[in-house]
């Protein structure tokens, strides 16, 4: 199992609350925060880099600021949201690599892009505590993951190269033509083979979706051994979510990095709105979430 070195386990240290768990907003979406943002897709495309970006620093601000740590994109939230000073000074900053979006194989596989220009270097340059990339894995076809486990060992390593911590997600996905039903049953399954392979790359901080059942968290658990896990959120609705981190949590996971869920319907285009409902709805959740961490890490201590 590969360790974080000293400078690793201090960024991955700035990550986590004061009570050693990961508890950080995620908010590098782009595509996926348009959609949340305009129903029509010609309104969509109107929605430039720079509206994105304030909903980001909305989001940072009044949301973010109340976490340990902050995940956002180097398109339209970084460096601006340091430069403008919406970042507070003890919310820990990762910095996402992966493009928005993926390529199709002619087997109807999906490609994982990278942001052009985006490596551990210009993390650092940007004040990143970290990186995180995203790959798409569906573990029961190795043929499937030659090009996404490639971009995975090349961050790896190039963060290695640089003594600079690295998250690692995966996703997984359904295959044109599999049933709802044959890939949710596959789900608890995927998600451990995709961890293995993660691990197998050099990973040593892990972002991953819900497995699916307790049993599947703890086989999740053991199989990391000294590399922390924490749950996202897929976007399922708060209350889902907060049960499946009780589960994820009572487990061994680490913590969480959580976006949609706590705040895909309080975003606006209207920023009064936003930042009205950031407040209040989102910031509640929020503290529902550190409450359950809170209570799972009192009890591991």
């Amino acid at each position: 199992m590969t360790r974080m070195t000293t400078a690793e386990l201090r960024g991955y240290q700035q990550i986590c609350g004061k009570d050693g768990a990961m508890m950080a907003i995620a908010c590098d979406q782009r595509g996926g925060m348009r959609t949340l943002l305009a129903s029509d897709p010609d309104e969509q495309a109107k929605i430039t880099n720079d509206m994105l970006g304030d909903t980001k620093a909305d989001i940072t601000r009044y949301l973010a600021s109340e976490a340990s740590c902050v995940l956002l994109d180097p398109l339209c939230a970084v460096p601006r949201v340091v430069d403008e000073g919406v970042l507070n000074r003890d919310t820990a900053l990762l910095i996402g690599l992966d493009a928005s979006g993926f390529d199709v194989s002619p087997d109807g596989y999906r490609l994982s892009r990278l942001v052009p220009g985006i490596n551990a270097r210009r993390v650092r340059e940007l004040g990143g505590t970290g990186g995180k990339i995203m790959v798409y894995l569906r573990a029961d076809k190795p043929e499937a993951n030659e090009h996404n486990i490639a971009i995975l060992n090349q961050c790896i390593a190039d963060f290695a190269s640089e003594d600079l911590l690295l998250v690692v997600e995966f996703l997984t996905y359904q295959l044109e033509g599999e049933s709802v039903e044959d890939y949710t049953a596959k789900i608890p399954s995927l998600i451990e083979e995709g961890t293995r392979i993660s691990l197998q790359c050099g990973a040593k901080v892990l972002k991953l979706p819900y497995p699916g059942t307790p049993d599947a968290c703890a086989r999740i658990t053991r199989l990391a051994g000294d590399v922390p896990w924490a749950v996202l959120s897929a976007g399922v609705n708060h209350s889902t979510f907060l049960g499946q981190v009780e589960i994820a949590m009572r487990n061994g996971a680490s913590g969480v990095i959580a976006g949609r869920s706590l705040w895909k319907d309080c975003i606006s285009l209207d920023r009064d709105i936003q930042r009205e409902k950031l407040r209040t709805i989102a910031v509640s959740r929020l503290r529902e979430i550190q409450a359950v961490i809170g209570n799972y890490r009192r009890k591991a201590a």
